[in-house]
This record gives structure tokens, C-alpha cells and sequence, in this order.
């Protein structure tokens, strides 16, 4: 798992990078997804940035879009378009917008970033896998604010319904969101039984710890006959000391002098 580790950290570096260079962006969500992302495109997925449109490849929707920055991170770490592309993020003309955009960022599967949207079109591409008898798995990643969203729980009913095992959602339970505290703003917990109530097979981990990461993902490509919903619990602003569990680092660029201590956090 330490070559995993490492790539996360790479992915964490880029993250800073990229969204220094924009002077915008949400770092503290992507740092706390950095670890899920990297097992997902690393071990995880049937996929190929040779061939990022494989009808036969596995999906993945980023349910929560403003966490871009970690998505086109690790993209870029994937190999499926230049690592120098980062530092155009939020800029005219780049192909990196501030939400990703399935037509123009290679590997993107879905156009998301309206909370609570995203984990439906995932639920609609695994019933189409069933449908049609493909047998390509469907991923999505939901932050703990988003599950807020009512769209979210209509979604889920359905999975459940339909039995969709090659579904697996992911909840990045870093606890907080934009205006503080989940618990506070307006609490979703209890989180796992909420969706055990929708008939799906829960998991909770330490979503940092690569040991509990694959074992989930393990157990979820074995589970038969309903989805699987991954609660990882994580640390906004992962890595990066004074990010670490700051609400006000949800949406805010690290200055020059910020990213320099960020960038120095993470060689450490």
C-alpha cells in the first residue's frame, strides 16, 4: 500500500498546486477524498486512458463536482492528459472548469456539480449495465453536506429497489461543509442506517487507511442481490496542517506564502 500512499500524496500536491494557480477551487474536500480517489483509478476500476470511452470500462460520477481539483488530479496522475493541464484550472479556454465536463476532460463520465444529481445519473448507468446485461461497475462520490439533498435519498430508493449490486456509493464523511459542522447545519446522521433503510450493504472505514479501502472494496464486489455504500471517515484538508479540519477551507486558494507550507506539509 505505500505505493498507493504515494500517489495520494502526489495527488494532494497537485491539488494545492492547481488550485493555487487559480486563485479558486475547494481544496479541503479534495484533500479528504485524495486517499478514495487513488484506490479507485489505481486498483479499483476496469479502465483505460488509451481508451477512456470503452463502452466496456467502468463508470464513475463525482456526485459532489466541486471537488474537481481531485478528480483532475488524479486523472492527470492516470495518464489520461497532461499533468501541466492542472495549472490551468478555472482558466478561459481550459478544459478543466470549476466542475467537470463530460466533453471536455478526457476519462470524465458524467457533467456534475448540482449537489444530489450526481449519484442519480449513477444509479441510471447501473441499471442500464443491468438492462442491457453489461457487466461494467458504476462508482459514485457523495460528500456528507450533499447527502442533504433530498434527490439523494429518491436515488437510493430506487437502487435498492432495483438490487443494483454493481453500484457502489462512496460518502466522503469528513464532517464538515461550507457553513460549518454537518451535525450542526443539518445533520444527516445516523448515516449508515439511512441507508441500510434503502436496502443497501454498508460499509464504514477510516477513509486514509488503504488496508480498510480495499477490504471494502472487496466486500462490495462480492455483496450480491443489493448496491453498497461506503461510509469513509476522513479529515477535511487531509495533509496539510492548517487545513486539517477547517470549514473555511472549503472553498478558499491558498495564498503564496500558504501554499509553500502546504507543499512543504506534504514532501514531509
Amino acid at each position: 500500500m505505500a505505493s498507493l500512499a504515494a500517489t495520494a500524496n502526489e495527488i494532494r500536491k497537485s491539488i494545492i498546486k492547481s488550485v493555487h494557480s487559480a486563485k479558486s477551487g475547494h481544496p479541503g474536500g479534495s484533500l479528504s477524498s485524495a486517499d478514495i480517489f487513488t484506490y479507485l483509478y489505481f486498483e479499483e476500476m476496469n479502465i483505460d486512458p488509451e481508451n477512456p470511452k470503452d463502452p466496456n470500462r467502468d463508470r464513475f460520477v463525482l456526485s459532489k463536482g466541486h471537488v474537481a481539483p481531485a478528480y483532475y488530479a488524479t486523472l492527470a496522475e492516470r495518464g489520461y492528459f497532461p499533468k501541466e493541464d492542472l495549472l490551468t484550472l478555472r482558466k478561459i479556454g481550459s478544459h478543466l472548469q470549476g466542475h467537470p465536463c463530460i466533453a471536455h476532460t478526457p476519462g470524465v463520465d458524467m457533467s456534475s456539480g448540482s449537489l444530489g444529481q450526481g449519484i442519480s445519473a449513477a444509479v441510471g448507468m447501473a441499471l442500464a449495465a443491468k438492462l442491457r446485461g453489461d457487466d461494467y461497475r458504476v462508482y459514485t462520490l457523495l460528500g456528507d453536506g450533499e447527502i442533504q439533498e433530498g434527490q439523494v435519498w429518491e436515488a437510493s430508493m430506487l437502487a435498492g429497489h432495483r438490487k443494483l449490486d454493481n453500484l457502489v456509493v462512496i460518502v466522503d464523511n469528513n464532517g464538515l461543509q461550507i457553513d460549518g459542522n454537518i451535525a450542526d447545519v443539518c445533520s444527516p446522521y445516523p448515516i449508515a442506517d439511512k441507508f441500510k433503510a434503502f436496502n443497501f450493504h454498508v460499509i464504514e472505514i477510516d477513509g486514509h487507511d488503504f488496508d480498510q479501502i480495499a477490504a471494502a472494496f472487496k466486500a462490495a464486489r462480492e455483496c450480491k442481490g443489493m448496491p453498497t455504500a461506503i461510509i469513509a471517515k476522513t479529515v477535511k484538508g487531509k495533509g496539510v496542517s492548517f487545513m486539517e479540519n477547517q470549514a473555511s477551507w472549503h472553498g478558499s486558494a491558498p495564498n503564496d506564502e500558504q501554499t509553500a507550507i502546504a507543499l512543504k506539509d506534504l514532501e514531509q
